[in-house]
């Protein structure tokens, strides 16, 4: 593709070139034959080069360390490579944040194992969502989350080790290659982004809801951001709501509580549903899926909880509902975390099921669990927080309307208090 304008761009190549030198020289030789130009970024810290000497580090380690407040001299004497990862993790996403803040890079690629992986993404993260990102790793078919966190890094499966360039790493080193250089050159769908933004919070077995309700607040105006609700989704809503990015929250789901507290695997830690009070941010909270606890496959549910009560929402999701102790547990702390918000909050609940399982005829019907939590949110809320009970389950269009039209209120009214001051 020499010649080709539309490929115009500069990808930037991360990694440590004593160790993976011939891997990612490989790579710059793929992307500068197609036209693309390269920057490298040498993140080792051995001593020397072990693998591709040919490989000229566009921003040397020297560099990198320094950027974290480090030096190479100080990561070798002190011969550990845990903390060097760290350092250099440190020390790229901050080098990669100012040359894309520079716009001296389009896209980033990385490849290889844990350490590689480790520095590459944290590279990533530090760069805009929709800025091009492919981390070719031996990890990448495990999980993924504490490496990818909530930012839009595409992972490949290197199948084989980043360990030379064969017949295999070959292929797939250079597919990576030519992906992140397209997704680079390729021009932006355009997409009308005037509208203000709403985030929601979504699970399958509330889906009715939000998308009744999605439907209203389109109507009104906003553009509405929907996050499944499956931990990571609720943390990168939160992140966004921290950012700027958001007007206003809809969070109908917040199951993700449920899981942090009884032990699932969803769990989105201690800051959910604390980001929009902090910044000032109107919302509506409701209780969606706070009846589940979510499991993998299901001989992965610990043997503590065996003799609870189970559904089978697919052959790799078990769902354990929860108790009516849990749910005036998860009562109070929703109405602890609502507190001290510095935008308006309505707390909006329905009593007659909290998702599509719970409500009367669903394996989670469980009136007396319902009631604990309803009653514990309205026992702990802050009096500057109303609590309104609706005679609905969850996905009724009465209750998704409500939720919809409080939401609209409470954000038309922080507008008239901005105009006002």
């Amino acid at each position: 593709m020499p010649g080709n304008e539309s490929m115009a761009v500069t990808i930037a190549i991360v990694g440590c070139l004593d160790t993976k030198g011939e891997e990612l020289r490989f790579i710059k030789e793929v992307l500068e034959g197609d036209g693309v130009r390269t920057h490298v970024i040498d993140t080792g810290v051995l001593t020397g080069v072990l693998t591709g000497q040919a490989v000229r580090a566009d921003t040397p380690r020297e560099n990198v360390a320094a950027a974290a407040g480090s030096s190479i001299e100080e990561l070798r004497a002190a011969g550990d490579r845990g903390n060097a990862v760290k350092v250099m993790s440190t020390g790229a996403a901050k080098v990669a944040a100012d040359l894309c803040r520079a716009g001296a890079i389009q896209g980033i690629i990385a490849a290889g194992g844990s350490a590689n992986t480790t520095i590459g993404c944290a590279a990533m993260r530090a760069l805009p969502i929709g800025f091009p990102k492919v981390m070719v790793s031996t990890l990448a078919s495990g999980d993924v989350s504490p490496y990818v966190q909530t930012k839009d890094i595409l992972m490949l499966y290197s199948v084989v080790d980043i360990a030379g360039v064969n017949r295999i790493s070959a292929r797939i080193l250079s597919n990576a290659a030519r992906a992140v250089a397209a997704m680079a050159a390729g021009r932006p769908v355009p997409v009308e982004s005037s509208r203000p933004i709403v985030a929601a919070t979504m699970f399958g077995v509330t889906t009715p809801c939000v998308s009744t309700a999605r439907k209203a607040l389109e109507a009104a105006g906003y553009e509405v951001l929907v996050f499944h609700a499956t931990g990571t989704g609720g943390r990168a809503m939160e992140d966004l709501i921290e950012d700027g990015y958001i007007a206003g929250v809809l969070d109908i789901t917040t199951t993700e509580l449920a899981d942090e507290l009884v032990g699932g695997i969803l769990s989105a830690g201690p800051r959910r549903l604390t980001v929009a009070g902090s910044v000032g941010i109107p919302k509506v909270v409701s209780v969606g899926a706070i009846d589940m606890v979510n499991f993998g496959p299901r001989d992965t549910v610990p043997p503590k909880f065996q003799g609870r009560k189970f559904y089978q929402h697919n052959p790799n999701v078990t769902l354990m509902r929860t108790t009516p102790e849990e749910n005036a547990e998860l009562g109070k702390r929703i109405a602890e975390r609502l507190r001290g918000a510095k935008a308006p909050v309505r707390v909006i609940l329905p009593s007659r099921g909290v998702s599509s399982y719970a409500k009367e005829g669903g394996p989670f019907h469980d009136p007396e669990a319902d009631r604990c939590l309803i009653e514990s949110i309205a026992r702990w809320a802050d009096r500057s927080v109303p609590v309104e009970i609706m005679d609905t389950d969850i996905n009724d269009p009465r209750f998704a309307g409500r939720c919809a039209a409080a939401l609209l209120d409470l954000m038309a009214e922080r507008e008239q208090s901005r105009e006002r001051a």
